[in-house]
């Protein structure tokens, strides 16, 4: 069995970056009760192992994007190309390669993503197969509500990180972004914890506007951040794609008692074969097991359960990570 590569101290900082992303160290130290070094030195490795990265997340609903699940099946000398190439696209997130290493699972937002799915993907010789499903509700997840059901810290220590939220935006009308919400959202999406420095010499403005209008997309919802971290460390090592065909009467309510599960990290109704869609984790294949045969299994109105085991992911929310020549 291998060694976990990671220790207390680094899953308590990934909570605390959970519960804000942008704490200063030396906020992240007093919580944690060591020093501002000792944090920055771990973030810094965390980081630089490619374990750790804070990121920023536009929320589609709010940004006039559609966002979609696919699902691709590829012969399995290339399944691993076509996840990297999927990979590769700005447009792309969580790509995933699953079952037996043959299908490849990710999420792609966009206005217009006929051209992918017309035309680049029916032409790649190497894909048998797709599935698109458009989002039509999301419950919990993304932007809207990154992930941080579970974590190292005391509550206690969870109250003292967390900031009284600004109160959201009703309407829930799109946001109209112009060209320096774009230079900010780009930069933050490559390191959500940028200096304000930073990011006035890339959006050609001054600090306090920066400040101003970074507030600004936080409160009305526009923005949030997320963090992009290797399973281990969060605890998840065993992942799965969830997919339940559900009686359209069940399908709110069943929706919103999975988004209270610890084990759901994602989880939406969409369209297709399947209403609902989860992505979902736990501390092994055994509490996978569990989680179907107890929680799942206490629901009624689900007709059909569809379990995807993830092998490795290619792409979160913004990190790339190597495809091993092994892979596809």
């Amino acid at each position: 069995m291998t060694a976990d590569p990671f220790d207390q101290l680094d899953r308590e900082l990934l909570h605390a970056l959970h519960v804000d992303a942008r704490a200063p160290f030396r906020r992240l130290a007093e919580v944690l009760g060591v020093s501002d070094q000792t944090v920055a030195r771990r973030y810094a490795r965390l980081r630089e192992s490619g374990a750790l990265r804070v990121t920023a997340l536009s929320h589609p609903g709010r940004t006039r994007e559609v966002q979609w699940l696919l699902r691709v099946r590829a012969v399995p000398s290339a399944a691993g190309e076509v996840a990297d190439a999927l990979a590769r696209r700005p447009d792309t997130s969580w790509v995933n390669l699953c079952a037996g290493g043959t299908e490849i699972e990710c999420t792609v937002y966009g206005d217009d993503v006929g051209p992918l799915l017309l035309e680049v993907l029916p032409r790649t010789r190497q894909v048998i197969d797709v599935e698109a499903a458009e989002v039509l509700q999301v419950f919990y997840g993304g932007a809207g509500s990154p992930y941080a059901k579970a974590g190292s810290l005391r509550p206690d220590q969870v109250a003292e990180l967390q900031r009284q939220p600004p109160a959201p935006d009703s309407t829930g009308a799109a946001v109209a972004l112009d060209e320096v919400d774009r230079r900010l959202f780009d930069e933050l999406r490559t390191d959500g914890r940028a200096p304000i420095e930073r990011l006035a010499k890339v959006c050609e403005v001054s600090a306090p506007t920066v400040r101003r209008r970074l507030r600004a997309l936080v409160a009305t919802g526009v923005l949030s951040f997320d963090i992009d971290a290797d399973p281990r460390l969060q605890g998840v090592p065993a992942r799965a794609m969830l997919r339940l065909a559900v009686t359209p009467d069940r399908l709110d309510a069943i929706g919103r008692a999975l988004a209270t599960h610890a084990e759901v990290a994602f989880v939406a109704a969409t369209t297709g074969s399947t209403s609902l869609f989860a992505a979902i984790g736990s501390h092994s294949p055994g509490g996978l097991y569990r989680y179907l045969t107890t929680q799942i299994a206490g629901q009624p109105g689900v007709t059909q359960v569809n379990l995807t085991p993830v092998l490795r992911t290619v792409k979160a929310a913004t990190t790339r990570y190597a495809v091993p020549r092994s892979v596809g």
